[in-house]
C-alpha cells in the first residue's frame, strides 16, 4: 500500500489527465497477460495481425510477469490533451541512470536489450513505441480516449455536487480516502507513506488498470491510474448509419460539425474552418451537446467540444 498524505491545500489541487504514452505503457500489460483484460479482447483480436511487426523484445522488456511497467513509459500527464508525439520527444531526453533505475525496480536488473550505447537504446525504444502506437493504438484512440474523457466528465460532475472526497472514494475498491490520507492498495506488500508536499495528485483514467496503480518510484509526482468507467460498451458495434439520413436529421451544418469533432476543437476553430460566425457555431454546438451527441471540456480559457459515445456511433467512426 502507498499512502499519499494530503494537506487541505493538496486536496484543492487534485486534477485529471490523460497520457497517450502512459496508456500505451499500461497496454503492454495486456500484451503480457491478455487473460487479465477480458474487456479488451476485441482490441487484442483486432491488432493480432500487426503484432508480429512490433519490436516485442523492447516492448515486453518494459513490463514483467507481475504486470509492473517501467515508470518512464507512464509519464504524469500535464493536461487532458497531452500529445503522444510530444511525449515521445520528451522520452528522447531520458537519461541512462533514470532508464536503468526504473528497469531495475521492475525486473531487479536491466534487460539486455536496454544495455549498450545509450543513444542507440533510446532511439530503438522510441521507434518501438512509435510503431506500437501507429499500428495498435492510433486506429482505436478516438474510442479509447472517448471512454476516458467521459469518465473525467462524470467525475467532474460528482466533484461539483458532492466534493472531491466523493470522487477519490469512488475511483476504485483499492482506493480509500479519510479526508487526509489517500490510500492505494497495491500488489507490493511494502507499505509506504508519501507526503504530497504541494505537488498535487493527478488522477489518470485507464482501460488497462483493473484496480489502481501508482508510480513504482515514490520520488515521482503523486499519480493514481484507475479503471475508467464505461469500458463494457467500448467495443460494441452498431450498423453503419446512412450519412445522408444523418444530414437530413441534423441538417448539413450540424452533421458537418459532428463529423469534424473527432478531435477536440473550440467554437473559434470551427468557425474559421466552416467559414461562419462563432456565434452561429456556438448555437449549433449547444444543440448537439443538449442532444447528447457532444461532450465538452475546459482547457485553459478555451472550451473544447468533442463527440460523445452517441456521437461516435452516429458517425460510425472506429
Amino acid at each position: 500500500m502507498i499512502r499519499y498524505q494530503l494537506e487541505a491545500s493538496d486536496v484543492s489541487t487534485i486534477r485529471f489527465g490523460i497520457s497517450p504514452l502512459s496508456e500505451l505503457g499500461l497496454g503492454l500489460r495486456a500484451f503480457r497477460a491478455p487473460e487479465r483484460y477480458p474487456l479488451q479482447r476485441p482490441w487484442l483480436d483486432g491488432i493480432a495481425a500487426v503484432r508480429p511487426l512490433l519490436d516485442d523484445e523492447v516492448l515486453l522488456g518494459l513490463v514483467d510477469e507481475r504486470r509492473w511497467v517501467a515508470d518512464f513509459v507512464n509519464p504524469r500527464p500535464e493536461s487532458p490533451l497531452t500529445s503522444f508525439d510530444d511525449e515521445l520527444v520528451a522520452l528522447g531526453r531520458l537519461s541512462r541512470k533514470r532508464m536503468h533505475d526504473d528497469l531495475e525496480r521492475v525486473h531487479g536488473t536491466v534487460p539486455t536489450v536496454f544495455t549498450g550505447r545509450h543513444d542507440a537504446v533510446v532511439a530503438r525504444l522510441q521507434h518501438a513505441l512509435s510503431d506500437a502506437w501507429r499500428l495498435c493504438f492510433a486506429p482505436y484512440w478516438l474510442r479509447m480516449r472517448a471512454v476516458m474523457q467521459s469518465d473525467i466528465t462524470h467525475r467532474g460532475r460528482i466533484a461539483a455536487h458532492e466534493g472531491v472526497g466523493a470522487v477519490l472514494r469512488g475511483l476504485s475498491d483499492s482506493v480509500r480516502f479519510d479526508g487526509r490520507n489517500l490510500d492505494v492498495r497495491l500488489s507490493s506488500p511494502i507499505a509506504r507513506d508519501r507526503p504530497v508536499h504541494g505537488e498535487g495528485v493527478t488522477l489518470v483514467p485507464s482501460i488497462f488498470v483493473v484496480r489502481a496503480s501508482t508510480p513504482i518510484d515514490d520520488d515521482l509526482p503523486p499519480t493514481i491510474m484507475y479503471p475508467a468507467r464505461g469500458q463494457g460498451a467500448m467495443w460494441s458495434t452498431t450498423s453503419h448509419p446512412d450519412q445522408s439520413a444523418v444530414r437530413d436529421l441534423l441538417g448539413s451544418t450540424r452533421a458537418g460539425l459532428l463529423q469534424a469533432l473527432g478531435e477536440p476543437a473550440s467554437s473559434t476553430d470551427l468557425a474559421m474552418r466552416f467559414g461562419v460566425s462563432t456565434s452561429a457555431v456556438n448555437q449549433h454546438l449547444r444543440v448537439l451537446e443538449r442532444s447528447g451527441l457532444l461532450n465538452r471540456t475546459r482547457y485553459g480559457r478555451a472550451v473544447l467540444y468533442y463527440r460523445s459515445d452517441l456521437g461516435q456511433a452516429l458517425t460510425r467512426v472506429t
